[in-house]
């Protein structure tokens, strides 16, 4: 049986298609992906999230087991800051990529993917550590605010507009200047009991209900990487080009593994590219750079560039010079761009 959004009812309302994302049923569109991809680049789109993890990580040693069980560096950071981070594995792969809402010094709030939401949350309840944990999913919904007009309109509607990887909290809301489109905004983590309530102002106030299917031609305009696509527990941060994630200057788990790495070098890199045309590829196809091969990660057509783009892996690492990317569609190969993401300045 399918999980459900406090705010399910209001989507279905508003003619929403849903579809299944790691249990949830959440909307996939509303009046269609490109128009919502357009509210977002162009005025301001509200995407419900809340099938996304969170949970509270309260205590003494709060930063402490942080720092240990993920690979950034909160010392980097101070309370009322977000930062993305890492969890790894012994072998350095990546269990999860994640965002962390520093609250105050003793609390913060750690979101993961959806998917991986018990996994990241039992390894912190798991841990040896003087911390109280609180899953936040059954009591709370999460919106993502995020376009041109998102600051403006989040300012006139609930008060809350934080800057850039800022996090303010004022019940019933914890918002953070954080998101996955590229563009300015906040994500909202919101009582269950008033998320109704905050979406209808958001919508009034002229944000575009906006499904899944968009954020994902959002995020990877931007190259942001897809967890179970981009990113799994066999791939490195140095393979998937996020060494700046690793905060070296401290211990966490997958340490030594990376250390290794760093010395051998990787067998293996992420690169992006993109289609002279609107030919999209697919997770799956095929693909070569020079000497090297491998296949695409996450592939889709951009609505602004008007061209297909993609992300893949391939080894071994290919040289700089190589810079024209091949990519197997249906028996043939077609040449593309090979393209440092992000593909969308923003």
């Amino acid at each position: 049986m399918s999980l459900h959004s406090p705010l399910h009812a209001a989507h279905a309302a508003l003619g929403a298609r849903f579809t299944d994302f790691g249990g949830w049923e959440m909307p996939l569109q509303y009046e269609g992906t490109l128009a919502e991809h357009r509210a977002v680049r162009s005025a301001t789109g509200v995407f419900d999230v809340s099938h996304l993890g969170r949970f509270l990580v309260e205590g003494p040693e709060a930063a402490v087991l942080v720092g240990r069980l993920l690979c950034n560096d909160l010392a980097k950071i101070a309370p009322g800051r977000a930062q993305y981070t890492l969890m790894l594995n012994d072998a350095g792969g990546i269990v999860d990529d994640i965002i962390v809402w520093w609250l105050e010094p003793d609390r913060m709030i750690v979101l993961p993917n959806g998917v991986n939401h018990d996994t990241v949350r039992d390894a912190f309840s798991a841990a040896e550590a003087d911390v109280r944990i609180t899953d936040l999913r059954p009591t709370t919904a999460l919106l993502a605010v995020q376009g041109p007009g998102a600051s403006a309109l989040l300012a006139a509607t609930v008060g809350l507009a934080p800057r850039r990887f800022r996090v303010v909290e004022q019940p019933p809301l914890v918002a953070a200047g954080t998101g996955y489109t590229g563009e300015p905004g906040a994500e909202l983590i919101v009582d269950a009991d008033h998320a109704a309530g905050v979406f209808a102002s958001l919508l009034a106030a002229g944000a575009v209900p906006c499904g899944l299917g968009a954020r994902d031609v959002l995020r990877l305009e931007m190259g942001y990487p897809l967890w179970g696509q981009d990113l799994d527990a066999t791939t490195t941060p140095l393979e998937a080009g996020l060494e700046w994630v690793v905060g070296w200057d401290h211990d966490f788990t997958g340490k030594g593994a990376l250390l290794a790495q760093q010395k051998t070098g990787v067998d293996r890199e992420l690169i992006g590219f993109a289609f002279p045309d609107r030919r999209v590829p697919r997770h799956g196809f095929a693909m070569r750079c020079g000497a090297s091969r491998g296949t695409v990660a996450s592939g889709n057509f951009s609505p602004i560039l008007e061209v297909g783009i993609g992300m893949g892996y391939v080894a071994p690492p290919p040289q700089p010079a190589d810079d024209t990317v091949e990519i197997e569609v249906r028996g043939e190969w077609f040449p593309a761009r090979r393209v440092v993401p992000p593909f969308l300045e923003r």
